[in-house]
């Protein structure tokens, strides 16, 4: 095949990788340099800040993106309309600790599906320094109920063996709420 009539096939070729997210688009074609978020996939993040116990904002990908921790759920402090929930502030206090202070190195990794109704990234938060799973110790402390929603149900099994423990110890909101 010669080159004029190979061309095409690259092209195409290219474009399926970008729209698959398995090529990056270089920076002097306008894209970031950064590699694409992907289901299934994971992303180096650096933190900004925490907003309650199940939710940070993150830089990742050369953007800031919200991300809501998957397969588990903490009580209220900041939704609209909503009073404080008993031991809110605890679990966001706790969350706040286990990440660190702004700027500290995350490692998300995505279940099946990369995005919630509302935009926010739905992710399983590691610490980068010692690969701390942060969704799992939530539970483990009783600061957070689990709350599986498929299909992204990889770690839904773990989580409930470690509410189930929690809730038997009477840790955190187990026995405060």
């Amino acid at each position: 095949m010669t080159w004029p009539r190979a061309l095409p096939w690259i092209a195409l070729l290219l474009l399926a990788g970008f729209v698959l997210g398995d090529v990056q688009v270089p920076s002097w074609l306008g894209g970031s340099g950064e590699p694409a978020l992907a289901a299934g996939g994971s992303a180096a993040a650096r933190l900004e800040r925490v907003i309650d116990g199940d939710t940070i904002v993150v830089q990742v990908g050369g953007r800031e993106e919200r991300v809501r921790y998957i397969g588990v759920d903490t009580p209220e402090t900041v939704k609209p309309n909503t009073p404080v929930q008993c031991f809110g502030e605890r679990a966001h206090d706790l969350n706040t600790r286990l990440l660190g202070a702004a700027g500290s190195s995350l490692q998300l990794r995505f279940d099946r599906e990369l995005r919630d109704r509302y935009g926010r990234l739905l992710a399983y938060v590691y610490r980068a320094q010692d690969g701390l799973f942060v969704n799992a110790r939530l539970v483990d402390a009783g600061a957070a109920r689990t709350l599986t929603i498929a299909p992204n149900t990889a770690h839904a099994a773990q989580l409930s063996d470690l509410q189930h423990t929690a809730r038997a110890a009477g840790r955190g909101l187990w026995t405060a709420c």
